[in-house]
């Protein structure tokens, strides 16, 4: 995809802001330290926040909702090639027990359920907004004309 000028280097400073305020958070956190930074707590609370994002379909569902907005089941299986609807049902299942995405069922007849993000799913969209848009740079899928 080739982006303005303009729009390509609104990109890239964004994605600098994010880094610069990613270091910021974590030098606050480090200020709440007594002696030295518990390195371990660090990786654990990391690897346990991207749990969730780490399971197979669970991003790419949390893309597909965040993106497309509102979807029902088929919607949702033919946005997400490959996937089966038995795995499809039993992670929609684990992201609404995880908050990010809610079951919305409207009485019919028929009955149509739609699956839509949760305002904790729409704002992990939001945050993967930048490293999506940095992916995309660093493979060049995006440049400057």
């Amino acid at each position: 995809m080739i982006l303005t000028e303009k729009d390509f280097d609104y990109v890239q400073k964004s994605i600098i802001e994010v880094q610069r305020s990613g270091r910021g958070i974590r030098k606050i956190f480090a200020t709440y330290y007594d002696d030295e930074v518990d390195i371990g707590w660090e990786v654990d609370a990391a690897v346990d926040a991207f749990e969730m994002f780490s399971s197979r379909w669970t991003i790419e569902i949390l893309a597909a909702l965040y993106i497309a907005g509102d979807r029902r089941f088929n919607e949702l299986r033919t946005l997400l090639r490959g996937i089966s609807s038995r795995t499809l049902s039993d992670k929609l299942t684990t992201c609404q027990e995880h908050g990010l995405v809610e079951r919305v069922v409207e009485e019919g007849p028929p009955i149509r359920v739609t699956y839509r993000l949760t305002s904790h799913g729409r704002t992990c969209g939001k945050l993967l907004g930048p490293l999506v848009a940095y992916m995309k740079t660093h493979k060049e899928l995006i440049e400057s004309e």
